[in-house]
């Protein structure tokens, strides 16, 4: 039973039974002042949301009542800063539209012109595309906006950001003078408002609070760490969740492959994003995250665009976003879809003021919590492991299992067996002495009259961080070096590489191979634990990796091809 909340919004039956189908239950905010508008009114509109709120549906649900089957022209532009977010939204205008006789296709570059171009001779009435490959088709006469009857620009802000606004205009200024356009961003700079005065017409701009059902239903927290704290602190957080699943912000490309090959060396399943990332590897990663292949994602704010998942868990602030409109954006990836989400921030004792700026600025609820204790973790770990280890005995072992553990206990302490499996099995993971010590600043004092107390102001909070910037440049090339992640001393107790040979494979991301399958590989290849291996780093086309030297003859030799003149696969890299 359909909830009375889409009926009172003008819907028709037909589109009320689709939205049935579809699972949605009660209107968002943005939906409950949009889609009347869309429906009743001639006029174009304004959508100042933040992402997480619904408002692809929003514009799809209205849109697809309106749009007339089989018009033999296209009807609806919908224009989009990624090709993952084209994919999606054309993906929701087809699960929405029920059993009404209309399509929609996503055009995006990186894809096979043939391909889009026989997907439009065959009739569509929604493009949902990126505009530059908007662009080539207009110019190649593959596609006419002379009919059309919708334009949305969908995350307007960021395609500003990405240095599509000259493109938006090109496209705006060839579409049919009648159309309604739709305009929906998280913010609204002052490009963006010329951008709507030039283009569209009598307007009405429908904003939503900032703190929208999507941060309600995030629970947000900031811990208080030193900067070299802060990988433990994410691994203690990860630690302590049973499922964690989760996306963590940095502020560059190096901070990203720094904290994806430290997580990487201590055994997560984790793969970093950045604007260097070929788009090839990209949708391969993607892929893995959204399968859940991997549970940790690393990303700048520029490589996450467009990604677009309900069930995230977590979203890690691991450096403070350049201001609060980011925050937001970042954070409404997690908390949606009806799903309580965990927002966490770390911040550094001087970057206090920073967060309070944004804490009054979103005027939201942002607690402090302290770090996971390592007793904590442990006491997590030991629950874990007593929970599979029951599931096991419930799903019943096999015979050779069992008359294995008879004979052993036959002759020992059953406690003892089963302590020595344990330590076997999960090696080093239950002994306090093997986890790194986290400086505690939960209960740092701070004066009521100190200047870092006081929430800075918009222009100051921007000062502050072009000091900062300038200060990152002007770095030493060693700490730009420990920065790229290449090797860095600073492992502790979890490394220990010194005294290790380091090896080079042929093989990387475009070969599918990842830290789970290179420790497989030199396991069934040439027998090494895969506790003796440290320091993976796994590129496109090549990977990085450390074992003790014997080792490193016995994977040169089994792993190497036997025939001459063919080039190895394995070495040991040359340079420091």
């Amino acid at each position: 039973m359909l909830n009375n909340g889409f009926k009172d919004l003008g819907l028709s039956d037909e589109t009320l039974h689709s939205i049935h189908l579809k699972g949605f239950e009660e209107p968002t905010e943005i939906q409950k002042k949009i889609i009347p508008l869309i429906l009743e009114n001639k006029i174009d509109l304004i959508g100042q949301a933040q992402t997480g709120t619904g408002k692809t549906a929003a514009f799809a649900i209205p849109i697809i009542q309106l749009l007339v089957p089989r018009a033999g022209h296209l009807q609806t532009l919908v224009m989009v800063p990624t090709r993952e977010l084209a994919i999606q939204v054309a993906e929701e205008f087809n699960s929405l539209r029920g059993n009404k006789n209309i399509h929609a296709a996503p055009i995006y570059g990186g894809q096979s012109y043939d391909t889009q171009l026989r997907r439009l001779k065959k009739g569509v009435d929604v493009v949902v595309g990126t505009p530059g490959r908007m662009i080539d088709l207009l110019n190649k006469k593959s596609m006419s906006l002379s009919e059309i009857s919708f334009v949305v620009l969908d995350e307007a802000d960021e395609m500003l950001n990405m240095g599509f606004v000259d493109d938006i205009e090109d496209i705006l200024s060839r579409t049919n003078p009648n159309r309604r356009t739709l305009l929906f961003s998280a913010t609204m700079p002052e490009r963006i408002a010329t951008l709507a005065k030039k283009y569209m017409g009598k307007r009405e701009i429908i904003r939503t609070k900032h703190s929208g059902e999507t941060i309600q239903l995030t629970d947000q927290i900031y811990y208080e760490v030193k900067e070299s704290d802060k990988i433990d602190a994410l691994c203690r957080i990860i630690d302590t969740t049973i499922e964690f699943y989760g996306l963590v912000f940095c502020r560059t490309k190096n901070d990203v492959d720094n904290v994806t090959s430290k997580l990487t060396d201590r055994g997560y399943d984790t793969e970093g994003l950045h604007g260097d990332i070929s788009q090839n590897v990209r949708e391969k990663i993607l892929t893995k995250f959204r399968n859940k292949k991997i549970n940790v994602l690393i990303a700048t704010d520029v490589a996450a665009r467009g990604l677009d998942i309900d069930e995230l868990t977590h979203v890690i602030n691991f450096a403070l976003p350049q201001d609060p409109e980011a925050y937001l954006h970042r954070i409404g990836r997690t908390g949606r879809a009806g799903k309580e989400g965990t927002a966490v921030t770390f911040i550094t004792p001087e970057e206090y003021r920073k967060l309070m700026f944004i804490k009054n600025f979103t005027q939201t609820e942002i607690r402090k919590e302290r770090i996971p204790q390592v007793n904590d973790v442990i006491n997590f770990k030991k629950e874990k492991i007593a929970a599979q280890l029951k599931s096991m005995m419930e799903v019943g072992l096999a015979h050779n299992y069992v008359s294995l553990a008879k004979e052993m206990i036959k002759n020992h302490n059953p406690e003892d067996v089963v302590a020595a499996l344990i330590k076997y099995t999960y090696q080093n993971e239950l002994e306090e002495e093997n986890y790194a010590k986290i400086h505690d600043l939960f209960e740092r004092k701070r004066s009521v009259d100190s200047r870092d107390d006081r929430p800075m102001g918009r222009k100051e909070y921007s000062r502050r961080d072009d000091r900062k910037r300038g200060s990152e440049r002007s770095d030493s090339k060693e700490n730009r070096f420990e920065r790229k992640g290449k090797f860095s001393s600073e492992r502790g107790k979890f490394n220990s590489d010194k005294g290790k040979s380091r090896m080079f494979l042929a093989l990387g991301k475009k070969d599918d191979l990842n830290p789970k399958e290179l420790l497989l590989m030199l396991k069934k290849k040439a027998n090494v634990s895969p506790d003796l291996v440290t320091g993976i780093q796994i590129s496109d086309a090549f990977s990085f990796f450390n074992v003790p030297p014997k080792e490193s003859e016995i994977i040169l030799s089994k792993l190497n091809s036997k025939d001459k003149g063919k080039r190895p696969i394995v070495e040991r890299a040359k340079g420091k």
